[in-house]
């Protein structure tokens, strides 16, 4: 996609998080901003996420976790690290990348005392329109 933004979202497995972040973005901002995610290691998607994304009308059963190395290639204009370790464990990229870094609360962890599974998905869906607020604001935020 010419004239886009090339961002990768990157977080620890690639399970939740950053895999919300890249549905997020196709769905709200695919003419400006071409979104990958992947993960410092690969979790495999996390069906709780797939599902309160398909709540709010988006689709991300397709997708796939990914370990960082097999996109490292592709020339991001930003990467944007959505948890705490993958920001401290981030690798250097080549060329000039842009980083940004912004912490979202990690759900599976949140919900392990969760008495219900409506318990459960409130903090996937707290935690998805977290995502997605900060995902409307790009690539503007990214300027700041």
């Amino acid at each position: 996609m010419p004239g886009t933004l090339k961002i990768l979202f990157l977080c620890t497995g690639n399970s939740c998080r950053s895999q919300m972040a890249e549905g997020w973005t196709r769905y709200l901002k695919e003419a400006v901003i071409e979104p990958y995610s992947a993960g410092i290691e690969v979790h495999g998607l996390n069906p709780n996420a797939v599902k309160v994304m398909a709540e709010a009308g988006v689709d991300i059963s397709h997708h796939r976790s990914k370990h960082l190395d097999e996109i490292k290639h592709i020339p991001f204009d930003w990467v944007i690290t959505v948890c705490d370790h993958a920001n401290e464990s981030c690798p250097a990229f080549p060329g000039r990348v842009n980083r940004y870094h912004i912490r979202f609360d990690d759900p599976p962890k949140l919900a392990k005392g969760a008495k219900s599974e409506e318990e459960v998905l409130a903090h996937y869906r707290r935690v998805r329109d977290e995502i997605r607020q900060f995902v409307n604001d790009l690539p503007d935020i990214l300027e700041k």
